[in-house]
Formats: structure tokens, C-alpha cells, sequence
């Protein structure tokens, strides 16, 4: 693993440069905690007054360009070259579907491309292993193990050239709040754990419960009187339609390979319980409360116990400091760094 490059003044490099950006989908449209780890790897790029440019390769609702957060995105249906915006950028970047038809153009073009790594899957480091990646992004210190271990089984040459971790950046201000009184799931998929929340829900009828219906699969959204049923939410909004009527969040997923929604949720002081996946142990560390997902005797237990004033002002108190703990300025000033030295 390269060592994390030093930051630099605010002020970025001398020249601006144009970076491209490939992906399948963006806010406000697709709200996912990859395409919002992304967007706030750009915002800072973009602070530093360079040009950046985010390509969709999927049909959407958007026709034209718009502006999301500072930041510009070109929907499919705007049907302008996308292969001239290679030839003149200075760095591309990609991530999931995009990450070998972006690299190959990268090649032809002579681009050096950065990936930004979502998921521990196989496809994810296979797709860089045979695209000549120039910057790994790894989204936690597990995935960057992981990593290892797959290009050790890998020939020589085709690990990428270089490597950072950068967790997915959450800052806090723009999610803290004062808890509410529900006890939420944020994506109701199954996989998420929908019939965790609807089980608890049915079991705990005294209780009021939130069903954040997701930006991909399956939904599970009860239809039970104590059951608030929030439609598909733009990641800006997330402060004011989730987590101020928050006061728990569930996250018994069968697989986070880091957990961002969790995070958001502790810049307000508010406890998660989740299943211990690797990614969920690593990002919530001693603020988190772990469960089996199979367990919903222990999911009732836990989440009765923190209903009592005393063990939710403890639980709290842990959920701000790994907040403060998770302050993401230096891995931001490592990656833009990282990135203006590519060009």
C-alpha cells in the first residue's frame, strides 16, 4: 500500500485541471452511498478550482446538464461525445459498471485512470487488475487487505500502480440534528435488512419505526400502523426527512463493505445497531452495537434497552465521538493530492 501523500496548501495546483468522471447514475435521481462517497471526493477537487465533469452511461429521467452539489453532470440523454471529453481530460475516473469501458478509452487515449473501490466482489479488483489502473481508491482498511490478498494470486504488473484509503467522507455539519423518536432502516431490501424491521415492527407494536425505501432492490416497506413509510430521498435532504425523526438506526445488512449511512447517523448522536459484516465493525468501531441479523430476540432486546434514558446517553456520547473521529479533512487532502499529482 502507497503511502497517504501529504496534504497540500488549499489552494491546489498552479494549473486546473480537467478530470472526467464515469458512472452509471447520480443524485438527485439515484441516491446511493457509492454516487454520495463520490460526490464528496469531488467537492473538494472542485474547491481547489478544478474542472470536473461526471459522466452518466445510463438512461435517466435528466436530459440536460445539470449542477449537483458544485459539482456538473452530464446525463446519457444530453447525447454529447463522451469520447472527446476523454481526449482533453487530464485524469478519469471511474467506479462498478463503468470500470473497463473507462479504462480501455483511458489506454486508447493515454489517460491515467483512477478507480474508486465500492465493494471487497471479485469484478472489482479483477476490472482494475486488467485495466492498467493508475490510483486505487479503497474505501476502508479491510477492502485494502482484501485487495492484497487477491492481486498476491494475481502475475506481476497488474496490481494498480499506486493505492490510497480514503473512507467515505461524511461531514457532519451537514448531518447533525437533534434525534427523533423513530427507529429507522435506510434501504428496505432484504439484503439490508427489510424483514428485520418489518419482524421488529410486528413484535414491537409500542414502538414507531421508519422504512427509508432504497435506490436499488427489492423494497420491504410494512404496511403497519406504527410503520412510517419515507419514499427514495436525495442524500442533501437525508438531515431533515431521516435523521431528525431518528432516534435508532438499524443496519442489519447482510454485507456493507464500510456502511455511510451509519456514519451519517452518528454525527447526530445517533446509536446504530447492525450485523457484524467487516466493513460495519471497521466504520462504527466501539460506537457500534452488534447484532446477528438472525438474531431478533437480540435486536428487540438491544433496541428495548436503549429506548431507556440511561443507556441511550451513553449509547450517544459513543455515536459523537466516532463522529469527531471520522473527521475526513486529512484523507481529503491525501486524495486531492494523490490526484493532482497524476496530471
Amino acid at each position: 500500500m502507497a503511502a497517504a501523500v501529504p496534504a497540500s496548501a488549499p489552494g491546489g495546483t498552479a494549473t486546473p485541471l480537467r478530470i472526467v468522471v464515469r458512472v452509471h447514475a447520480m443524485p438527485p435521481e439515484h441516491n446511493a452511498g457509492a454516487e454520495h462517497m463520490l460526490i464528496s471526493m469531488l467537492r473538494p477537487l472542485a474547491e481547489r478550482g478544478h474542472h470536473i465533469q461526471v459522466w452518466l452511461s445510463r438512461y435517466g429521467k435528466a436530459r440536460d446538464a445539470y449542477t449537483y452539489r458544485g459539482i456538473e453532470v452530464v446525463p446519457l440523454e444530453a447525447r454529447l461525445d463522451f469520447a472527446t471529453a476523454v481526449r482533453k481530460a487530464h485524469v478519469l475516473i471511474s467506479h462498478l459498471e463503468n470500470v473497463p469501458s473507462t479504462t480501455a478509452l483511458a489506454r486508447g487515449y493515454g489517460k491515467p485512470v483512477i478507480v474508486v473501490c465500492h465493494n471487497t466482489h471479485i469484478a472489482t479488483f479483477r476490472n482494475m487488475a486488467a485495466g492498467g489502473t493508475a490510483l486505487a481508491v479503497y474505501n476502508s482498511e479491510w477492502m485494502a487487505r482484501e485487495a492484497e490478498l487477491f492481486y498476491a494470486e494475481y502475475p506481476k504488473g497488474v496490481r494498480p500502480a499506486s493505492e490510497l484509503i480514503v473512507r467515505p467522507p461524511v461531514f457532519a455539519e451537514e448531518y447533525a440534528t437533534k434525534p427523533g423518536k423513530k427507529i429507522t432502516l435506510v434501504n428496505c431490501n432484504p439484503e439490508k435488512g427489510g424483514r428485520v424491521l418489518e419482524q421488529l415492527a410486528r413484535r414491537m407494536p409500542d414502538v414507531e419505526f421508519m422504512a427509508v425505501r432504497g435506490a436499488y432492490g427489492q423494497q420491504i416497506l410494512p404496511d403497519l400502523p406504527n410503520v412510517e413509510v419515507v419514499e427514495h430521498v436525495d442524500g442533501q435532504d437525508m438531515r431533515e426527512r431521516v435523521y431528525a425523526g431518528t432516534r435508532v438506526l438499524l443496519m442489519p445488512s447482510s454485507y456493507e463493505s464500510w456502511g455511510r449511512a451509519g456514519i451519517e447517523a452518528l454525527a447526530s448522536g445517533i446509536p446504530v445497531v447492525a450485523h457484524p459484516t467487516s466493513g460495519l465493525t471497521e466504520s462504527l468501531g466501539e460506537a457500534g452495537i452488534f447484532v446477528d441479523r438472525s438474531d431478533i430476540d437480540g435486536y428487540e432486546a438491544v433496541l428495548r434497552k436503549l429506548l431507556t434514558a440511561p443507556e441511550y446517553r451513553l449509547a450517544s456520547k459513543r455515536a459523537k465521538a466516532r463522529s469527531a473521529e471520522l473527521d475526513p479533512a486529512p484523507e481529503l487532502a491525501a486524495w486531492c493530492q494523490a490526484v493532482e499529482a497524476l496530471a
